[in-house]
């Protein structure tokens, strides 16, 4: 197998603050963008991370979309794949495809020293004290489905609460809703505030001997809401209750250390870190895994079967039934080696600068509204525009080669707090510069000066 990972300089996290960012667009707006935001690299320099740097590996950010360069903004939904993420997945199925663990002959043993190598790499990226605390998952959602299936079932009953914010993917609600129901327990609602973070008044309110499970997510997809996870957990473990991390959002955006938040469960997919779609990791604490029992039966996660007794193999690999994605986890291998390549205290300081810049270029476009006014939040900017539909506005910036997202985000209730059933998303990643938010500013200028149904046109 190639090398995977392109070990980028370190860089310098930016040392002059981004400029305060506007909650909401006024009357009096600027007639055009903001100059570049100080610290915002736009130019490769040795030894310094920037956005080029990153964009060189990734390919499909070089085509064409409506015979305009492509502007990709819909990272909240999947992220771009590097180069060597490609190469990676191809030199697999090219020289070293096999089924793992169970073989005798020298492919099998290069495919599963592969596949463990990846369960190595999550345990490092997430800060896990051991492989073994690592589970393969097809992405986020599954691993949300294998709590609430193999932890939830034997430990909710009647009365137990489990808390899940307002703010929530439907991924963090339904799993929890249809235990709730098999187990006569209850989803209970944690509001959040105006600007969009949870009410950790109401929250610590909420908690008590009945509560069970604490879901929360580190970052949203929908207003970019990072909430102090850290303390929420804390103030959890005082009730005995566990805390399932959902990591979707974060992972690609802020260092991780799931021991440092005391999460019992932490959650992540693939396709959101730059890796292939369908595979993702679960990590759970050894005390987490210890109530944990088998939610698929089937070949991998056995030691003997017979018609008398089955007995499980040892964790992790008992939540692993079946052929796994291999592939997939040897994408998601590389995707890790490729994002640690840069440093990611500077990646984060990047992005953040060029979110403040994104807030205040889009506060130049008359009508344009951010939900959410979070302090703390990743690159995301969720937005109405008066006169036009969101589906429109994406309809829209596509024909200028422009990716944004556009419908209810798989978070309604969170949209609701707003009054919102539909809302147009532009979410960031490392490789996106300022002039793509330039080119976005101006195509949503131009359709606000075309007028109501240009868009149709």
């Amino acid at each position: 197998m190639p090398a995977t990972g392109a070990a980028a300089a370190p860089a310098e996290v930016p040392t002059t603050p981004p400029a305060e960012v506007p909650t909401t667009p006024t009357t009096a707006v600027p007639a055009t963008p903001p100059a570049e935001v100080p610290g915002l690299p736009t130019t490769a320099q040795p030894g310094v991370f920037s956005p080029e740097s990153a964009r060189k590996d990734v390919p499909i950010l070089h085509r064409t979309v409506n015979g305009q360069p492509l502007v990709w903004l819909d990272n909240g939904a999947t992220t771009q794949k590097p180069r060597q993420v490609i190469e990676a997945v191809s030199a697999y199925y090219s020289a070293a495809n096999s089924n793992i663990h169970r073989g005798a002959h020298t492919m099998a043993r290069e495919a599963t020293e592969l596949y463990e190598a990846g369960r190595n790499a999550v345990a490092q990226f997430l800060g896990a004290p051991s492989p073994d605390t690592v589970m393969f998952v097809r992405g986020t959602t599954e691993a949300i489905n294998l709590v609430a299936q193999s932890w939830g079932r034997g430990h909710l009953g009647p009365g137990d609460d489990i808390l899940v914010p307002v703010l929530e993917h439907h991924s963090d609600i339904v799993p929890w809703q249809l235990i709730a129901e098999e187990t006569r327990a209850r989803v209970v609602p944690v509001p959040l505030t105006p600007d969009g973070d949870i009410d950790q008044d109401a929250y610590a309110d909420l908690l008590s001997a009945r509560t069970q499970m604490v879901v929360v997510s580190q970052a949203s997809n929908v207003l970019g809401t990072v909430p102090p996870v850290r303390e929420m957990t804390a103030l959890a473990h005082r009730y005995g209750a566990k805390v399932l991390v959902d990591g979707a959002q974060a992972v690609a955006h802020m260092p991780v250390d799931v021991q440092e938040l005391g999460a019992d469960f932490y959650a992540f997919s693939g396709h959101k870190l730059f890796a292939p779609t369908g595979i993702g990791a679960l990590y759970a604490t050894p005390e987490a895994m210890a109530e944990m029992r088998p939610w698929q039966g089937g070949g991998n996660m056995i030691e003997s079967v017979s018609f008398e007794r089955t007995t499980f193999a040892p964790m992790p690999h008992m939540m692993e039934a079946g052929t796994g994605h291999i592939s997939g986890v040897v994408g998601l291998l590389a995707a890790i080696d490729w994002l640690r390549g840069f440093d990611q205290q500077a990646v984060a300081a990047y992005e953040q600068a060029l979110m403040s810049y994104a807030m205040q270029a889009m506060a130049t476009v008359p009508g344009l509204e951010v939900i959410g006014s979070a302090a703390e939040r990743i690159a995301v900017m969720t937005f109405t525009l008066a006169g036009h539909d969101p589906a429109s506005v994406a309809n829209w910036l596509d024909k200028d080669g422009i990716a944004v997202r556009a419908g209810h985000h798989c978070a309604q209730p969170a949209l609701a707090h707003y009054g919102l059933e539909s809302a147009a998303r532009a979410s960031f990643a490392l490789y996106n510069t300022s002039g793509e938010v330039d080119q976005l500013v101006a195509s949503l200028r131009r359709l606000q000066e075309a007028g109501p149904g240009a868009e149709k046109a």
